[in-house]
């Protein structure tokens, strides 16, 4: 969502006539847009924060502004970071334009040398991000989501198919729908309203798309016609971000997660038995307020049972006014570590053997840019890989023949060109 809206603000930068840098020092603009989903997450934001400080001291001209999660309390801010010259809620890249074009001067937006710079993230050109819907209206008691974004605001369908239509008219290839639920797409729309299958089958035939991919979904709310689109739907990934926190079934009920451990079994299973060429990653929490060793191990054992591709382990971070915040953050940080690292070992054995069953496979991989002296792509599955090739192949699909698997990526060789592929 970030990263959406990052791509938003320098599109709309650019019709203000300041271009991106990647020199603070030389910046008109910085804007830093912050997460605080976790504290590791907020430290970050704290210590930039920081460095923009001195940034201040020597270009007193330059305009700071902060945008998403860590604008809570906006006095509180105001006191605490004098330097910072404004505070914008999270996805409000509308506010940060108008107050750019009313504090920039005609003069620093178009110099004689050029176009005035702007510390902003350039947009991907092979893949973009659209949002369907901003905030959440689940309850989780670890999350501070909500609490900053607000409860779900479902956008408009054509909304959304005029955007996905426009980042496709630019260039990108692959589309991204997020929410935070995004499953329950429409839920607080006026009835009848569409869901994520009818946003998915709205973008699906827009010219140029070659992928459409969507996240973050929530267990509660995955439904058979989702299911049954995802499978029918030939540009549609067969990728789900699946998040189970938990394998305990009273850890879940205090997180508040409205399912339980046999019920989110019965639904990978569903996945897998109607889109058997998925993928599934997941989130998981260790160390969540009272989880003990026995709890941990359900965790454990959910995951070597149902192996999937990716897990995203985060160790348990109190988040200021959730109701688990109210609860005795009595895991000790050793025990919190030592669970982590004892899941990520699990799946980095999990994850490399399901992965070295591609070796020896072609796979068809949109290429997405250079790393080095690579080019990195994914497959329809999510799986990251990366291959040599003098072709300047951005953009395209190449057919890859994988001759290494790690638990993390693959790597493989060039096996055929895009024309032949299309071929």
């Amino acid at each position: 969502m970030n990263d959406a809206d990052a791509c938003s603000l320098a599109q709309g930068l650019q019709s203000l006539g300041l271009g991106a840098t990647n020199a603070p020092v030389e910046a008109d603009v910085v804007i830093l847009v912050t997460c605080v989903v976790r504290q590791s997450a907020e430290d970050q934001v704290v210590g930039r924060l920081s460095s923009l400080k001195t940034l201040k001291r020597q270009q007193p001209r330059a305009a700071i502004l902060v945008l998403g999660c860590f604008v809570g309390d906006d006095v509180a801010l105001r006191v605490q970071y004098p330097f910072v010259d404004a505070f914008f809620r999270p996805s409000d890249v509308t506010g940060v334009l108008s107050w750019v074009n009313e504090h920039t001067s005609p003069k620093h937006k178009e110099t004689a040398s050029g176009p005035a710079k702007s510390l902003v993230r350039g947009q991907a050109r092979v893949c973009a991000s659209v949002p369907v819907s901003y905030g959440c209206s689940h309850h989780c008691t670890y999350c501070i989501v909500r609490l900053r974004r607000g409860p779900q605001r479902s956008r408009p369908l054509a909304e959304i198919v005029a955007d996905v239509q426009e980042q496709a008219r630019c260039g990108a290839q692959d589309v991204t729908l997020l929410g935070q639920n995004v499953d329950a797409y429409g839920q607080d729309l006026e009835r009848p309203a569409p869901d994520l299958a009818d946003v998915l089958t709205a973008v699906h035939e827009l010219p140029g798309l070659q992928r459409v991919r969507f996240l973050t979904s929530h267990p509660a709310h995955i439904s058979g016609k989702l299911i049954a689109t995802v499978r029918h739907l030939p540009r549609v990934c067969p990728h789900f971000e699946l998040p189970v926190q938990s394998g305990d079934d009273d850890v879940l009920r205090r997180m508040a997660r409205g399912y339980t451990a046999e019920e989110y079994r019965a639904l990978v299973a569903s996945l897998r038995q109607h889109i058997p060429h998925c993928s599934i990653a997941t989130d998981v929490i260790v160390g969540f307020p009272g989880e003990t060793e026995k709890q941990f191990q359900s965790t454990y054992d959910l995951l070597e049972e149902l192996r999937l591709d990716t897990v995203h382990i985060a160790k348990y971070s109190q988040r200021p006014d959730t109701p688990a915040a109210r609860l005795s953050d009595d895991v000790s940080p050793a025990d919190k570590e030592r669970r982590r690292k004892i899941l990520d070992e699990q799946q980095a054995r999990i994850a490399g053997e399901i992965n070295g069953r591609f070796v020896g496979r072609r796979l068809e991989v949109l290429v997405e840019g250079r790393k080095g002296q690579r080019w990195r792509g994914r497959t329809v599955n999510n799986k990251l890989v990366f291959f040599e090739a003098d072709e300047n192949l951005e953009g395209q699909l190449a057919c890859v023949e994988i001759t290494w698997a790690g638990p993390w990526s693959l790597v493989g060789k060039l096996s055929q060109l895009p024309s032949e592929i299309r071929a």
